[in-house]
């Protein structure tokens, strides 16, 4: 049997300004960091020891599982950072106040794009080509996805870096994004594609995962530190 750990990043400047975000690389609030110290102190009490943490390429999930390294005293652990684990990419929805997105385009187009598990938002004319991401092809950059889209791109990770490493009984912890973590969640818990849309993960709360042999779902722990 082993533990995986699942842990959305803190609140970022973005959630704060209630903006799109996806791919952009945006740094956590002052009260994102608390929110991840809190986490980590929570799951400190759980007494888990990792053997991997896997997070995103982008600041605001990184920091997040630094805090929480240092929260549980494991600093030492091996950090594995991946584009995999980004979150799903906004397309042209990116930057702008969701709000403002309701007016623009109708409060039910946005739910669409939002909570949908197909439902593509407006694609960028040009993806973006970060520095971050020149050691692989132009084409991992995304101009906008679903998150059955990110879901696509996501699972090969599962497979290749975190699957192999709880079959041998090694608890894992993720720290990585909303949209992209609903997306393992409804892997791992064989959620309908029209039910994901009630599905959220609350910034800086851990969830707590027991698996069997097969990595089949024992229980599961929502972590609440308020």
């Amino acid at each position: 049997m082993a533990k995986l750990v699942l842990i959305r990043h803190g609140e970022s400047t973005a959630n704060y300004d209630n903006t799109y975000t996806g791919w952009s690389d945006v740094p956590l609030t002052g009260n994102g960091r608390v929110q991840a110290t809190l986490a980590g102190e929570r799951l400190a009490r759980e007494h888990i020891a990792f053997s991997q943490v896997h997070t995103s390429m982008l600041r605001r999930a990184i920091m997040t599982a630094y805090i929480v390294q240092d929260a549980i005293d494991q600093a030492y652990v091996p950090i594995t950072k991946s584009w995999r684990l980004n979150e799903r990419h906004y397309g042209a929805l990116r930057g702008l106040n969701k709000d403002v997105t309701r007016e623009l385009f109708g409060p039910k187009q946005v739910a669409q794009w939002r909570r949908s598990y197909t439902a593509v938002p407006p694609r960028l004319a040009v993806p973006d080509l970060e520095s971050k991401y020149r050691a692989w092809p132009a084409s991992i950059v995304p101009a906008g996805e679903s998150l059955a889209d990110a879901q696509k791109r996501l699972l090969p990770y599962w497979a290749d870096q975190i699957a192999p490493r709880l079959l041998r009984g090694e608890n894992q912890l993720v720290v990585a994004h909303g949209s992209t973590l609903r997306a393992l969640i409804k892997y791992l818990e064989q959620i309908a594609d029209a039910d994901i849309d009630g599905v959220e993960v609350g910034n800086a709360e851990p969830i707590v995962y027991d698996l069997d042999r097969h990595l089949h779902i024992i229980s599961k722990n929502i972590l609440h530190v308020n």
